[in-house]
């Protein structure tokens, strides 16, 4: 069937919009200026660009401005065509299949075709982070070198959804590259900037790709998709966690453009003609998690008392100096997901309570580990916190603090050495409520139960969230889901942040999304 049935159809089943295929009779974006170099500060280190093998929002926010996919994300978060010129749904939404724009090259200058895409798929599947989303494959084919097809082993309505996320997308890169290990794949994609130096701890350069060819359907970006154009001649991202540094470097003009302009600095910043903010109200949803491979929270009693214990508006206050909003699920409020069942399990500073629980867990002083960085502020102040709300509570608790890919790639692996891991959740929250729910889904849930096996209830939510013929079916079963999420304390939402950005008044063009994107943006003498 043609895109325009089953396709959006798909996509009206999933709770979405309809996807947007072609360009208005307006005339295409044009850069303002082109050359220069731009550089950004990072409030992260990067651990390596292998974007399918690494959720860290810092290799995204290099990764999505060098690589592609057959389907992205626009602005408001709804599935958007990319390298896929047009995609066909069977009737019984079983068989996908993708037609390929043409002229699109990667930047060794190898034409793009279905061999290649098949083999990023396989790869993804074998290595992906969120490998789960082509757990329904069955296979994948290549019939001609411009067309690909999905066969998934039964009727999933909302697969382009689930394939289009942005959080571990699954980028196209040439097939040569599809058996590199994780951690491992070369940076070539097809994006319009390309690498050219990648120094650990220290800065990332990329300079535009002459061979990129903008997708004329649109007329502008859109989300990670769209019209894209690169008008400088190189951007470096230079990893700066320190917050004063960041700022200060913007304020010099050595920096553009930051990612982050602490609460306690954005009443200075705002008033200097020379900078301008930009603000995402919903961008960070702050959490932690427990190993559940790990005593002593392999005890659902003892994750319970944690809960009990902690008092969101302390650590809230401290994570980022008071510029906070509640949030009592892992929605947030105005999306069709969006339920405050459980609600009862949050906040409740509850220290009688935490104790009693504890006592049911048999909990005998052993040490605690709460495992964080000092990367992101935000999250080492909440596990200071945390730790000694816990400490008021009778538990042992003592902070691992490491840069943020070491932790980060240690709360993947599941390393006995922790309990709890301190991060926050973008872009899971962002894309809705399957995408929320995946990291606490089998097979790799991140709070990395024994054998990866989480609650069989949980898991029939969430195959409802995925696959339900109505929303209100599938509204349903995400609250079911939520609230066994928090019965068993498989994660924490203590409360969202803001992301304020901050840019040189000279830098046109730049919009704030939910990592930087570099094309279409130009800065004026």
């Amino acid at each position: 069937m043609p895109i325009g049935h089953a396709f959006v159809r798909a996509l009206l089943l999933a709770g979405a919009a309809t996807i947007p295929l072609a360009a208005t009779a307006a005339e295409p974006f044009k850069c303002g200026r082109t050359g220069g170099d731009f550089t950004y500060g990072l409030e992260a280190n990067v651990a390596g660009l292998d974007m399918q093998a690494n959720s860290a929002a810092s290799v995204r926010d290099i990764a999505m401005n060098t690589y592609e996919t057959l389907v992205t994300r626009d602005d408001n978060m709804k599935p958007l065509l990319q390298l896929a010129a047009a995609a066909d749904t069977s009737p019984d939404n079983r068989v996908f299949t993708f037609k390929l724009r043409q002229g699109v090259h990667f930047h060794n200058g190898k034409p793009m075709t279905s061999a290649d895409v098949r083999g990023s798929f396989e790869r993804y599947a074998r290595v992906g982070i969120d490998r789960s989303i082509l757990a329904p494959v069955d296979h994948f084919d290549a019939p001609d070198p411009s067309t690909f097809v999905i066969t998934l082993k039964d009727s999933r309505p909302t697969f382009i959804e689930s394939m289009s996320s942005i959080t571990v997308p699954i980028i196209i890169f040439p097939e040569e590259n599809k058996d590199a290990p994780p951690q491992q794949l070369p940076s070539v994609g097809t994006g319009p900037f390309q690498l050219v130096q990648f120094v650990a701890d220290s800065y990332v350069k990329l300079k535009r790709f002459d061979g990129y060819a903008p997708d004329t359907r649109y007329t502008d970006a859109d989300g990670f998709g769209g019209y894209k154009v690169a008008c400088l001649d190189t951007v470096t991202f230079r990893m700066v966690p320190e917050g004063g540094a960041r700022v200060a470097g913007l304020e010099t003009g050595e920096l553009q453009a930051v990612e982050d302009v602490p609460t306690i600095m954005q009443k200075r910043i705002g008033a200097n003609k020379d900078i301008k903010l930009a603000k995402l109200d919903n961008f960070w949803l702050n959490v932690t998690y427990g190993n559940w491979s790990n005593p002593p929270t392999d005890n659902v009693k003892f994750r319970q008392a944690v809960l009990a214990a902690l008092d969101f508006d302390e650590i809230m206050e401290a994570a980022n100096d008071g510029n906070y909003k509640h949030n009592y699920g892992f929605q947030y409020p105005g999306t069709n997901y969006y339920t405050e069942v459980g609600k009862d399990l949050l906040d409740q500073h509850n220290p009688e309570k935490a104790k009693a629980l504890l006592k049911e867990a048999g909990y005998r002083g052993e040490k605690v580990v709460l495992m964080t960085n000092k990367d992101y502020p935000a999250l080492y102040n909440t596990a200071l916190v945390v730790s000694q709300q816990l400490k008021a509570v009778g538990i042992d608790a003592e902070l691992l603090v490491l840069d943020w890919p070491t932790a980060l790639q240690k709360s993947m692996k599941g390393t006995p050495d922790w309990n709890f891991f301190f991060t926050g959740w973008i872009t899971y929250v962002a894309q809705g409520g399957m995408q929320t729910l995946r990291p606490m889904a089998e097979p790799n849930p991140v709070y990395t139960p024994p054998g990866g096996k989480t609650d069989p209830a949980f898991m029939q939510a969430f195959d409802i969230v995925s696959n339900g013929a109505t929303l209100g079916e599938r509204q349903a079963a995400f609250a079911k889901a939520q609230q066994i999420a928090l019965d068993d304390v498989m994660v924490i939402p203590m409360g969202v942040m803001p992301k304020v950005q901050g840019v040189r008044a000279n830098v046109e063009h730049y919009r704030p999304f939910y990592n930087p994107r570099m094309y279409n943006v130009w800065v004026e003498k």
